[in-house]
């Protein structure tokens, strides 16, 4: 009891008329001074805990999870959502629209590798995969079919350069892809869903913890299993 009372921060008193409530509905016995689970308890605290943990990711900011297109997401992964951990939502200004993926290329200059799945690249791509292809760092891309025939249109010969360079491993989707990107590297995730009405708002959600990068690493290896290798434009 008194591990109880000083984790809860709370007096017996208070704490009394809960206990005897839990008791009647025989989650927790009690001996002497000492409580613990029943079967019917435990079995219910296993069920609470990803509740609780998938509640506090979406507590960071429900309106704006409430108001994404979830769908990309794989209901296997969906399920492990509480994964993610506190996450930070980035809300950026125009202006500074592409200064947040710099941020992250510059994360991931210190990784052994940079995972991205996307719709669309950053103006500047050939200039920060080369950065990254200088660091050591292997880079792994799922783009969409749209945007690889905008690619192969308008940046041939960046694109044909990266294709032979044995740190880049580009696949294509053609499958109907419901984001905008998602990235992850060694320290951080990214992502950028859609809004419900299907449009873009620049809003995006970090998370920085090793359950999140195990979690991410399923979702590119999700997409990786029905993408198509890039070996040749």
């Amino acid at each position: 009891m008194e591990v109880i009372l000083e984790y809860l921060n709370t007096t017996r008193q208070a704490l009394l008329p809960q206990i005897r409530t839990l008791e009647e509905y025989h989650l927790i016995l009690h001996y002497d001074d000492i409580y613990d689970l029943t079967n019917i308890g435990k079995l219910i605290v296993d069920e609470m805990i990803p509740l609780l943990s998938t509640v506090e990711v979406l507590d960071v900011d429900v309106d704006y999870w409430g108001t994404r297109k979830l769908d990309f997401i794989p209901p296997h992964l969906l399920k492990r959502l509480d994964e993610l951990g506190i996450c930070k939502k980035i809300n950026p200004t125009i202006q500074e629209m592409y200064e947040i993926h710099d941020d992250f290329y510059e994360i991931s200059k210190k990784s052994t590798s940079h995972f991205a799945i996307t719709a669309a690249f950053h103006p500047h791509f050939p200039r920060l995969f080369q950065e990254l292809i200088s660091n050591n760092v292997h880079i792994y891309v799922i783009m969409s079919s749209e945007l690889f025939d905008k690619l192969r249109t308008d940046n041939y010969t960046d694109l044909a350069e990266l294709i032979n360079n044995k740190f880049v491993h580009f696949f294509v989707h053609h499958e109907k892809m419901d984001f905008l990107s998602f990235m992850h590297n060694d320290y951080c995730l990214m992502m950028s869903p859609l809004r419900e009405d299907g449009e873009f708002d620049n809003k995006h959600i970090r998370c920085c913890n090793p359950d999140a990068l195990k979690w991410g690493n399923d979702l590119f290896e999700y997409y990786q299993n029905s993408s198509v290798p890039l070996t040749m434009i």
